[in-house]
């Protein structure tokens, strides 16, 4: 076995406990809330009898033991099974899935937008340190770092969506729409994604313009880029060559955390703009007290989050093999 296949097989075995601890914490939090399931249903029912609620409770396993129902829900969660939504009647997990791809390819297209022009925005502000042109950039990064996103998404709908009538408010699809082939079907999606994209990456973006500043002017004072320009390379070449090259490397890491924060935190951006992923359906649990649901969608994401920086590690050694040998 080589060395790095010892350490992707040494990971995998550090995400074991964790995920397992994710499971354990959820049922805690499952079992802490005031009432159950039965005690909701019941309350909602107005007139149920006991015989009906022990009835509900043997029918959903909450007449047995703590233990026993512990050791059914860490069975049925390494099984994929996280439960059953009464206020939606469907499985949990399909529920889930089905709202899966809206959220990845709205936190997607959001981190690909930030990376890009944070990344090329901070390298801007390096080769141009001091200038007008570094502090412009600086202030735009401190006001989007600050600025709340809820409010930008709002500002964005009624200056695009409202007084100028360029973009929709909400929603993935127009709803009745009839697209005549996929290319209209996509431009309208596309049309719908750009005001919550823009905003979900407006925070993003200036932290990669902060990092990307700071990494590149440590990365230009090393001895190997004065020894490019004594050899006469261009200063676009040293720049992409071999600045950004090891300047990415920070922003490799900082981009496996970004992606369990946008990819998990996207329910305020989903509420604003009406978006139907997994943010929206967490926030749809909690109004309507589902606590399986809710529940299932916070297992679910975090098990999403380990594997994404298990898979940024794993980018990160290839970028890096100083860390594989360490």
């Amino acid at each position: 076995m080589s060395s790095l296949q010892r350490y992707i097989f040494r990971r995998i075995l550090q995400a074991i406990p964790l995920c397992l601890g994710i499971i354990v914490v959820c049922f805690v939090l499952l079992k802490l809330t005031p009432g159950d399931l039965v005690d909701v249903m019941a309350g909602e029912s107005g007139g149920a009898t006991e015989e009906y609620i022990a009835e509900l409770r043997a029918a959903y396993g909450l007449d047995v033991p703590v233990w026993e129902q512990f050791r059914s829900y860490v069975w049925n969660a390494l099984h994929f099974d996280f439960g059953y939504s009464f206020r939606q009647s469907a499985p949990v997990l399909d529920l889930i899935l089905d709202r899966v791809p809206a959220t990845l390819f709205l936190s997607m297209t959001a981190l690909i937008i930030a990376l890009v022009g944070g990344v090329t925005l901070g390298a801007i502000a390096a080769r141009k340190r001091g200038s007008w042109i570094d502090e412009a950039i600086s202030v735009f990064s401190t006001i989007g770092f600050a600025i709340p996103l809820f409010w930008v998404g709002l500002m964005f709908i009624v200056i695009f969506s409202i007084r100028l009538r360029w973009l929709p408010s909400s929603g993935m699809v127009t709803v009745g729409a009839d697209h005549a082939g996929w290319l209209a079907t996509a431009a309208d999606i596309g049309s719908h994604m750009v005001l919550p994209a823009l905003t979900l990456s407006l925070f993003y973006l200036s932290i990669y313009v902060r990092l990307t500043r700071s990494a590149v002017l440590e990365v230009q004072e090393l001895d190997f880029v004065r020894t490019a320009r004594a050899k006469g390379l261009s200063e676009a070449r040293i720049t992409l060559r071999h600045v950004l090259r090891n300047a990415l490397l920070p922003i490799v890491t900082i981009t496996g955390l970004q992606l369990g924060s946008v990819f998990s935190g996207t329910i305020v951006i989903e509420t604003v703009f009406g978006w139907p992923g997994i943010g929206r359906l967490a926030n749809d649990a909690v109004a309507s007290r589902d606590l399986q649901l809710l529940l299932g969608v916070f297992l679910f994401s975090t098990l999403m989050v380990v594997l994404i920086n298990l898979a940024v590690d794993l980018i990160y050694v290839i970028l890096d093999p100083r860390v594989e040998r360490s």
